[in-house]
């Protein structure tokens, strides 16, 4: 299986990458430009069959390693079998 975890900084976590993103679009003339947010992508494949056990592991490596919870949330999707 293969799942796809999402991470982003949380609502009011200042973003200096989207910050400089933003800015850095409305120098270039994209002028409606009001914010953008970075984040971050990590795709896993995994040796498992079953779905729901899946995305129960990858949630769990999000708890432990892949996102602070303190600053970060996420969000896992199965995106498919191996």
């Amino acid at each position: 299986m293969k799942a796809r975890v999402t991470i982003f900084y949380k609502e009011g976590v200042f973003d200096p990458q989207g910050n400089t993103v933003a800015e850095s679009l409305r120098r270039l003339g994209f002028k409606t430009v009001q914010s953008a947010r970075v984040g971050k992508v990590v795709d896993i494949e995994l040796d498992s069959q079953h779905e729901k056990d899946t995305k129960a592991a990858v949630d769990k490596m999000c708890e432990k390693l892949l996102a602070n919870p303190v600053i970060e949330s996420f969000k896992t999707e199965i995106i498919g079998g191996a």
